[in-house]
């Protein structure tokens, strides 16, 4: 049996236009609106099969779901990764004032040095729930962050801790990946069509 498994990039908060570490902090208009616009169309309703929704317990993450249609219970695993001190700063800011440290985060997996969660430990932790979710026969339809995305492509993958830097994951970007007895592929799902308009 195969898990097929939707991660969904959550929609665009006030911190995405800024380059912020984000807070938990709502929608902005533009987010809302977009994920209102495609909703319906990433295929978590389609074939008639059931769909399992789960969610990051942020508001940005409760909100992106409910405007794609997305009915989600939240999974603490899915929490975005924990920035510490730095949340609610740009990293321009950031750099200003401790450029060493973020010299350090940026060059070593095991540095924490806003005080939350490592890259090491995003790593593990996003690791342990994705290697779970192959329990699970069928579909998958998760609602997240960028940072956790991220993290489950370089496990999925067996990829270094370095290519995390070497992914770029957007607002309600989507990755889809299909698993069966402990291995991952990543696939690229097709775009829905295009509906042809009348000239009549």
């Amino acid at each position: 049996m195969t898990t097929r498994l939707n991660l969904i990039c959550h929609a665009s908060t006030s911190a995405t236009s800024r380059t912020a570490f984000a807070q938990d902090e709502p929608l902005d208009e533009r987010g809302l609106a977009q994920a209102s616009a495609i909703a319906g169309t990433l295929g978590h309703q389609s074939s008639g099969r059931a769909t399992v929704g789960i969610r990051g317990p942020a508001l940005r993450c409760e909100q992106t779901a409910a405007a794609l249609g997305v009915q989600a219970r939240v999974d603490p695993d899915l929490a975005d990764w924990d920035l510490g001190l730095w949340q609610g700063h740009t990293l321009a800011e950031v750099s200003a004032e401790h450029p060493g440290d973020v010299t350090a985060w940026l060059t070593d997996p095991g540095a924490a040095p806003h005080g939350g969660q490592s890259l090491e430990q995003l790593l593990q932790r996003v690791g342990g729930w994705l290697d779970q979710q192959t329990h699970h026969h069928g579909r998958l339809t998760a609602v997240t962050h960028a940072a956790v995305i991220r993290a489950a492509l370089v496990h999925a993958l067996g990829a270094p801790p370095e290519a995390f830097w070497r992914l770029d994951v957007a607002p309600l970007a989507r990755a889809t990946l299909t698993g069966a007895g402990g291995r991952w592929n990543l696939s690229f799902p097709q775009a829905a069509p295009c509906r042809s308009e009348s000239t009549s």
